[in-house]
């Protein structure tokens, strides 16, 4: 058998480039969009009169929706809205 080959170690001054604002925006801009669309297409469809919701009480899932960064809005729609 041949003896297993060390793994060389990476230099201690190596380090990780951070990144600049510009490339950051380009990758937050559309989930900072899609984050507001989804908050506000939920709150919306919440505030419907003739929305039900389950447990009934729409102050608590307004405050999923509004507090839960991007899944709240997902579980409102997933979970929270009753059939009519």
């Amino acid at each position: 058998m041949r003896p297993a080959r060390a793994i060389p170690a990476e230099p201690a001054n190596h380090r990780v480039a951070a990144m600049t604002l510009e490339e950051i925006l380009p990758l937050l801009i559309p989930l900072i969009v899609l984050q507001l669309a989804l908050v506000g297409v939920g709150l919306y469809d919440l505030t419907r009169p003739e929305r039900r919701v389950k447990g009934g009480n729409k102050l608590v899932w307004g405050l999923v929706i509004a507090f839960f960064q991007l899944l709240g809005p997902l579980v409102y729609f997933l979970f929270g809205r009753e059939d009519t």
